[in-house]
């Protein structure tokens, strides 16, 4: 049975799921559609165009589909969708999409978002994807599948974070994230490989240690860039995790790639 508590405010043209929850002092716009087994724990705030599915947990002061902080928006329907089993917590904001980015911000399933976390209009999120506590996203940005992004990080607009990527806490990135990519740093710096990501999600050793010789070359001082991707993309043609960095590399946004600190340099 669907559960309102009293002191919550439901707009008539919501549609509510089997066994939806909704906590005490909780606002629902005319427009949302909330998905079976959606929990708004209480003091949730959620307003627009927004989808959200099912199993989806939503915690106490999160500001989920107001209009996006950008100067531009001019109440054109956008909006915003969020999957399945998510953890929203506390004091998150999630803005929909505007007229300049597709008019959609998405998140996808299973994703972490923690205390007082941003994601600005037209961003979209994969799988899986955690971010830590005051992580903020800026606008247009793709964030990958099982991404990691650090407690206090800051992402650029048009950023790319690649798919098992991890940014360090209080990194300012400015550039697109390799998938599989480490980075650190104000402004951040590719530092590696996520490793320790690759292991824990049950990557074959021969594919990390394959992945790993590729990540030196691409990243080696000889040559530019550009002939270094079409050099590891022939060497390893046939290892799958490489070709997804190189598609990566090749599809650079206008922000281009971020690339380790030069030798010698200190962060």
């Amino acid at each position: 049975m669907t559960q309102i508590h009293p002191s919550s405010v439901v707009e008539p043209g919501a549609k509510l799921g089997a066994g939806v929850k909704i906590g005490p002092f909780c606002t629902v716009g005319s427009q949302v559609e909330l998905g079976d087994g959606v929990e708004l724990i209480s003091h949730v705030a959620v307003a627009g165009i927004t989808s959200i599915d099912a199993g989806t947990r939503i915690f106490p002061f999160a500001s989920i589909g107001h209009q996006p902080q950008d100067l531009k928006y001019h109440g054109e329907p956008s909006k915003l969708t969020i999957g399945k089993n998510n953890q929203i917590r506390e004091g998150v904001t999630l803005n929909p999409g505007t007229e300049g980015g597709g008019m959609l911000t998405s998140v996808g399933d299973n994703c972490l978002l923690m205390a007082g976390v941003h994601v600005a209009h037209d961003c979209h999120l994969g799988n899986h994807v955690i971010m830590a506590n005051n992580a903020t996203l800026a606008g247009h940005i793709v964030v990958g599948d099982f991404a990691f992004v650090g407690g206090l990080a800051a992402v650029h607009q048009f950023c790319r974070i690649g798919k098992h990527a991890m940014i360090g806490g209080m990194s300012g990135v400015e550039q697109d994230v390799i998938p599989y990519g480490m980075v650190i740093g104000n402004r951040a710096h590719l530092t590696g490989l996520n490793l320790v990501g690759l292991k824990r999600r049950g990557f074959e050793r021969d594919d990390i240690h394959k992945l790993r010789a590729a990540y030196r070359m691409l990243f080696a001082d000889e040559g530019t860039l550009a002939e270094r991707i079409e050099d590891v993309a022939q060497l390893f043609a046939a290892i799958g995790l490489v070709q997804e960095v190189i598609d990566f590399t090749r599809n650079a946004s206008s922000r281009g790639i971020c690339l380790p600190l030069p030798d010698g340099t200190k962060a």
